[in-house]
């Protein structure tokens, strides 16, 4: 950890106050000087009221400063900002800068073990800190949770999650909701079975384990076979869930069954691929809702979950939305899990729809014949029709905004045995070539209730890989692989201004204010991730991780 005597005297000077309270992570938002929650808010729709940057200033847009993150693993995190400082993670640091001037506070490194990413599934990143009562929690890519110090970066507690050897690693963004520091964990291709864990934030104690596959005498138990399969049952939880104070229920998403071959898991194996809606003071699950039962094709359900307050049926209703990996754009009650909705917004052909009254989707005869062991084109591909770059939705508008992809893979399941801390699969894919002249992946924006896009911009290159950011200045900010940050028309998506960040963009933008002005910041670095061998240009981009922040000129 480095800290120097005058970088702390800027930090004093500011004033900055080290106190964050339930009462602020819940209003968050409203005070648009501070992002302290994952998602721009407790609701996740990344958006933001701010409209001095809007569709006529934005060309005025330039970088007022840019900080190194002395790493070249990849950038895929959320930053967080409190009182004037700014809190940034990726797998080798921990970093504050201050708002106004750029200058490096203090920067903690994590030190894991060189061997431990051969049980990192899609490269080595992390998504980003939470911040609580002064203090910065984050994971480590060998599980272990840790506690700093919100005013110096030095560790307050550390504390094992788990045996990274055993497949087992913290990529995600923890949360804190009510009081209770929630973190996810990652490792469903090692034939893991996972969990979601509530810690004390003050102490470092672990309060529950909430597994997301259940053990015998746990409900649910019984939709995996006799025997131990459901202890390499998967259900990973490294996409950080959504939290409605009101309602005192966090809504987090959970990965695909493992192994992706069936065969050794006949049933619905819950609770993989699904939603639970659940306490954050015990774990205790309210209701769930299971997206792909019996799921195959690696169709993560982590993916955000949005909320919004949405007509349905000439009644206004609390929901919690999803752009999910298998095609279909899930709309459901999240006072009880009741499903509104479930659309196609992409290709698909492994189903032909989701029956609304037993809330399942009707698998098609090609997956049927990918079961009966058939090598088949699929639609979407295992990398979905959207993967983990989070969508936005604008209240204003009532629509999402997304990155999203358009291609298919062969699928062939093959046997397979499990042996700890290597990969249990047993599939061969293969991506199936996008013909010329089609689209490879779209920009977009959807009506949630009907899945049909408003507007679609086609991308023929490299499919996008960052988050979106909507404002009510009309805009929407993402990033390309190849380095260009961008500002998008809200209303077409053309795009309106764009600055060279010189490594490739698979993060997450953030916007507030600082004195009056607002700031726009977006963390750049390529990684070693699947989507990097998606384009032979990208081998050229530097990958040197960095944060930029971006106001107007006078």
């Amino acid at each position: 950890m480095k800290i120097t005597l005058s970088a702390l005297a800027l930090l004093f000077a500011a004033g900055a106050a080290f106190a964050q309270s339930d009462a602020e992570l819940r209003s968050d938002g409203k005070n648009t000087d501070n992002v302290l929650n994952y998602g721009m808010g407790y609701g996740q729709n990344r958006f933001s009221p701010l409209k001095q940057v809007n569709k006529q200033t934005v060309k005025k847009l330039v970088p007022i400063w840019n900080v190194s993150l002395s790493s070249n693993y990849g950038e895929q995190g959320q930053p967080l900002v409190y009182n004037g400082v700014m809190y940034v993670a990726n797998a080798d640091n921990t970093v504050a800068v201050d708002i106004e001037t750029g200058k490096q506070l203090w920067r903690t490194p994590v030190e894991w073990d060189p061997a431990t990413p051969r049980v990192v599934c899609c490269g080595i990143s992390n998504k980003g800190p939470a911040i609580y009562n002064g203090k910065v929690f984050r994971g480590t890519l060998d599980s272990f949770v840790v506690a700093l110090d919100q005013k110096t970066g030095k560790q307050i507690w550390k504390q094992k999650a788990a045996d990274w050897k055993e497949g087992f690693t913290i990529t995600g963004a923890p949360l804190v909701a009510n009081g209770v520091l929630i973190t996810g964990m990652s490792g469903a291709e090692f034939g893991t079975r996972l969990w979601l864990d509530g810690w004390d934030p003050e102490t470092g104690k672990q309060l529950w384990r909430r597994y997301t596959v259940p053990g015998p005498g746990e409900k649910g138990h019984d939709t995996w076979p006799a025997g131990d399969a459901y202890l390499r049952g998967g259900g990973s939880t490294w996409i950080t869930g959504s939290y409605d104070p009101e309602l005192d229920l966090v809504y987090w998403g959970t990965g695909n069954a493992g192994p992706w071959n069936p065969a050794t898991r006949p049933g619905d194996n819950l609770y993989t691929a699904s939603v639970l809606a659940f306490r954050p003071k015990t774990g205790e699950i309210v209701w769930h809702y299971q997206f792909t039962p019996n799921e195959m094709y690696d169709w993560d359900s982590n993916w955000e979950m949005i909320q919004a307050d949405l007509m349905v049926n000439g009644a206004k209703r609390k929901v919690v939305m999803q752009m999910h990996r298998n095609g279909f754009l899930y709309v459901l009650d999240r006072t009880d899990g009741k499903l509104l909705s479930a659309e196609p917004f992409a290709k698909i052909n492994w189903a032909t729809h989701v029956d609304m009254k037993t809330g399942r989707p009707v698998e098609s005869d090609v997956s049927k014949r990918v079961r009966a062991g058939e090598t088949v084109e699929v639609w979407p591909s295992p990398w979905g029709a959207k993967n983990w770059p989070h969508a936005a939705f604008s209240p204003e508008t009532g629509l999402l905004y997304a990155n999203t992809m358009h291609f298919a893979h062969t699928f062939k399941f093959t046997p397979v045995e499990y042996k700890p801390g290597q990969r249990y699969v047993g599939v061969e894919n293969k991506r199936i070539p996008t013909p010329p002249g089609e689209a490879l992946a779209h920009i977009e924006a959807i009506d949630p209730m009907t899945g049909k896009p408003k507007w679609r911009v086609p991308i023929y290159d490299i499919p996008n890989y960052s988050a979106m950011l909507a404002t009510s200045g009309g805009l929407l900010f993402t990033g390309k692989q190849t380095g260009e940050f961008q500002a998008l028309d809200i209303d077409s998506g053309k795009t309106l201004w764009q600055f060279q960040t010189g490594s490739g963009i698979n993060a997450q933008p953030i916007t507030f204010t600082h004195k009056g002005r607002q700031y726009v910041v977006i963390q750049s670095g390529l990684g070693g991730v699947n989507q990097v061998r998606m384009a032979a240009e990208l081998r050229n981009v530097p990958r040197g991780g960095s944060v930029w922040a971006f106001a107007l000129t006078d």
